[in-house]
């Protein structure tokens, strides 16, 4: 991925020297944060949601704290500033044909565990968007778990994680997220969970949206769909249920298959078509 020539986001905050928070007193770290995630794929729970239920039930003693932009000679802060400035320029140039004005997110890099207005939350669950307060959480250890664990190396693939995102921010911005958290108050669990799978799948094909412009910039290389289509694969819901599990259970996926999550990066990227992205209204996903 040629990401050196692209432009830098001021929009990414770095808070990785602000420490682990803790819930109730009691500090959530390593082993007992990686459990509890083990835990909410056991009870169907998204993890990031089975965390926020702790967080209403315990008293954070933690606040946020400000961040600042991220060193000058950190190449990992250098590329997600890279990305997230990339995404900035395609999401705003689309917004503006669709009549509309695009408000770029603040990702927050953050190690361990951090503290958003989604509520506590560890390197574990990996990066996640708050709609709460329209910002990305990214732990930069992830991109070591992507290459080592889930045999996804390589910038393309996680620039992807980083523009799947950016997707969920521009669910936000549309409305997308605010109806779906409506509905997902007045079904049951599995049909939440149904609805989580969509709203996942439209914020992959959205990063393959993104993918597509970058491509016509000559930004991507020989190589590099393929390893973002292998990172969005690897972290299927069927794949780590059966890792963490033993067995797969679809009624409880929240992100959808990894065939899925594939595919539909693959509409994103090939089509670079937002209309094409509407994962609420076809029958088959």
């Amino acid at each position: 991925m040629r990401w050196t020539d692209l432009r830098r986001s001021t929009n990414v905050e770095d808070r990785r020297g602000s420490g682990v928070g803790s819930i109730g007193g009691f500090k959530l770290g390593g082993c007992g944060l990686v459990l509890l995630v083990i835990i909410s794929f056991f009870l169907g729970i998204n993890p990031l949601e089975f965390l926020g239920i702790l967080q209403q039930t315990q008293t954070t003693t933690q606040q946020p704290v400000p961040g600042a932009p991220p060193p000058a000679n950190d190449p990992s802060a250098d590329f997600v500033s890279a990305v997230v400035g990339d995404t900035e320029d395609t999401w705003g140039k689309l917004f503006q044909k669709m009549g509309g004005q695009y408000e770029p997110p603040k990702l927050i890099l953050f190690r361990d565990a951090v503290q958003s207005a989604c509520g506590f939350a560890s390197a574990a669950v990996g990066p996640f968007y708050c709609p709460s307060d329209g910002q990305v959480y990214l732990d930069l250890g992830f991109f070591e778990e992507l290459s080592r664990r889930f045999g996804a190396p390589g910038d393309f693939a996680r620039a992807y994680v980083i523009a799947h995102e950016i997707g969920h921010h521009v669910q936000n911005l549309t409305g997308v997220s605010s109806k779906v958290q409506q509905r997902r108050a007045q079904v049951d669990q599995e049909s939440a969970n149904a609805l989580s799978v969509r709203q996942e799948l439209q914020a992959d094909c959205f990063a393959g949206v993104w993918g597509y412009y970058a491509k016509q910039k000559n930004v991507v290389e020989p190589g590099d769909v393929e390893a973002a289509l292998n990172a969005a694969a690897q972290i299927g819901d069927d794949r780590l249920q059966r890792e963490t599990k033993g067995y797969v259970s679809p009624e409880s996926f929240t992100h959808g298959s990894s065939e899925q999550r594939a595919r539909w990066f693959r509409t994103g990227m090939e089509s670079g078509d937002v209309n094409r992205c509407d994962t609420f209204n076809v029958r088959t996903l």
